[in-house]
């Protein structure tokens, strides 16, 4: 059989997720920047701890049964085995509502103590309003979990869009409108919220539908089991460690989030912290409410340091929704392949998610490096002394962005060959590594939330390399990593200098406009990228494919297969 078919059918649907995940991040910007300006720095905070409360509690059902659900379909659709799709729809579905409902009733009934967990007792309606979407995520996951599974990835992508939507309308309404009837910022913040459960029940009835139009009728036909106890051990063994390094580093995530507040809310009521900008949003809160005791200050000085972070966290997370789509669809799409022993199928295949990860995540890790200043100026609204620190945060997380996508595309494709504990290992002894240095560093004046991304770079380093090492040494097909996933640095780096060197250019004449000052940078690196991306080889024929009408685009290019 050609291996052929099979790859351009890996990298439609990697294109199709992508372009849904990019239509769904526009609308997440368009969403959550002018939410962050709605209930300001302060309520993003809060909106942000609800989420990694939720995060936690979602990833031990969403993160390693989907993998597990996708790769037992993939194989057994491979075989035409329709029996054994639907005894692992059944029992993945059973465990997923499970799970669901289990933690939902957890953030519903402890939504204060999660709070208080985070170092943000208001926090608590944020969580309450979130927790619905705990059960709802274990509906949708086990919907596309099957299409993902057969390779279709056209159900998840139309959902994703849909959940973006419905998030964006209703979520900006309630805060305003909240806000406008006299509510109080942590209340906006969870009426902001209360947009994603709402968007997640309309994404599950979509799916539902969909599922009972499009699922094949001779599985829909069969009469099994709702839980069937083989099975279950089948997925639970792929899913269980997948699902153990998900959990673990988001709940490092939480530790971490709630470790680095503890040490600036101390180093506040030490007196030790200094910095002009804790100064100002010391005297700018006061400002507002003369009322606030001094333990109120101060956390709601960091709590305002938070959502600064928090925002170019969200910066941060748009190159590596782009590698989502990849990692999505290479697990059927090497089960599949390795079901039927086309060894050169999977070595193609994982070289081609290498080098199309590069193509992607290199240009966008220079450029939040170097352009921090005015994509913060611009997305974030921010000036002065609060500018200098998203910049300064947004710099060091672009440093990150490059490694977390290598650590995505490698942990998927070690989940794909079989290998699901080692990226888990890698995961959580690095993840210790980064409470460490988070610990130290935040706890150092000089350094303060600066610590944070920081840890955050060196964990995702020590994770990249220890995944690259595994796979040359567990991987039969031996593919070329390394290679393949710094194809694209030389490009990146002429970019970068264009880019920075016309924003400098542009603020030297004294253009002040902050559209222009990120746009016109941003649009001139973009075409500079795709020339000497082209010229240099970076981009092949095949990397085309990844694209709806990739041949002519390859033709446009003059690229040959």
């Amino acid at each position: 059989m050609s291996n052929t078919p099979k790859k351009q059918s890996f990298l439609h649907g990697a294109a199709l997720l992508a372009i849904a995940t990019a239509v769904v991040k526009i609308i997440g910007a368009i969403y959550k920047l002018p939410l962050k300006g709605i209930i300001g720095d302060e309520g993003y905070s809060y909106f942000s701890s609800a989420y990694d409360i939720y995060n936690v509690l979602l990833l031990i059902s969403t993160a390693g049964l989907p993998v597990a659900m996708s790769r037992m379909i993939s194989q057994a659709t491979s075989l035409g085995d329709t029996a054994q799709v639907k005894r692992v729809y059944n029992t993945s579905r059973a465990v997923f509502l499970g799970i669901g409902a289990v933690s939902t009733l957890l953030m519903l009934l402890f939504c204060r103590q999660l709070a208080a967990s985070q170092e943000q007792p208001d926090a608590w309606f944020a969580i309450f309003c979130l927790a619905p979407c705990a059960f709802l995520m274990g509906i949708i996951s086990t919907y596309r979990g099957f299409f993902q599974g057969q390779g279709n990835m056209i159900p998840t992508s139309i959902s994703q869009v849909i959940e973006a939507v419905f998030k964006l309308g209703i979520g900006l309404l309630v805060a305003i409108l909240i806000l406008h009837l006299g509510g109080t910022i942590p209340i906006a913040a969870g009426g902001a919220i209360l947009g994603v459960t709402i968007s997640c029940l309309v994404s599950a009835v979509y799916l539902f539908t969909v599922f009972h139009k499009q699922a094949d009728p001779e599985v829909l036909k069969l009469r099994q089991p709702g839980f069937h106890g083989i099975t279950a051990k089948q997925l639970l063994a792929i899913a269980v460690p997948i699902t153990i390094g998900a959990a673990g580093l988001q709940l490092l995530t939480v530790i971490e989030t709630s470790l680095y507040m503890d040490r600036l809310v101390a180093l506040l009521d030490a007196d030790a912290l200094h910095s002009p900008l804790a100064d100002s949003l010391r005297l700018e809160l006061l400002t507002a409410d003369p009322t606030l005791t001094e333990a109120q200050l101060h956390s709601k000085v960091a709590a305002n340091m938070k959502g600064i972070y928090n925002l170019s966290q969200t910066v941060y997370n748009l190159p590596n929704s782009l590698i989502t789509p990849i990692t999505v669809s290479i697990i059927p799409a090497i089960t599949a392949q390795l079901t039927r022993e086309n060894h050169e199928g999977v070595r193609e295949t994982t070289e081609s998610a290498g080098r199309i990860t590069s193509l992607i995540s290199l240009p966008c890790a220079v450029g939040l490096i170097l352009l921090s200043e005015p994509i913060m100026a611009l997305l974030g609204g921010y000036t002065g002394l609060k500018l200098e620190l998203a910049s300064q945060l947004m710099s060091l997380l672009g440093v990150s962005a490059f490694l977390r996508a290598v650590v995505l595309v490698t942990t998927s494709m070690m989940q794909a060959h079989g290998h699901p504990n080692i990226p888990v290992i890698n995961m959580l002894a690095c993840g210790v590594l980064r409470l460490l240095v988070v610990f130290l560093l935040v706890g150092n004046p000089a350094i303060g939330i600066l610590g944070v991304p920081i840890g955050t770079a060196l964990s995702n380093l020590c994770i990249a390399i220890l995944n690259i090492f595994a796979i040359s040494r567990c991987v039969a097909q031996k593919p070329r990593i390394t290679a393949n996933l710094l194809r694209s640095l030389l490009p990146a780096l002429i970019m970068g200098a264009v880019a920075w060197g016309s924003w400098m250019a542009l603020k030297h004449v004294g253009i002040s406009s902050r559209l222009i000052l990120c746009g016109a940078p941003v649009a001139l690196a973009g075409v500079t990228y795709l020339v000497c991306a082209v010229l240099l080889g970076s981009i092949t024929y095949n990397d085309c494919l990844l694209l709806p009408k990739g041949k002519k685009i390859a033709a446009m290019l003059r690229l040959k297969k």
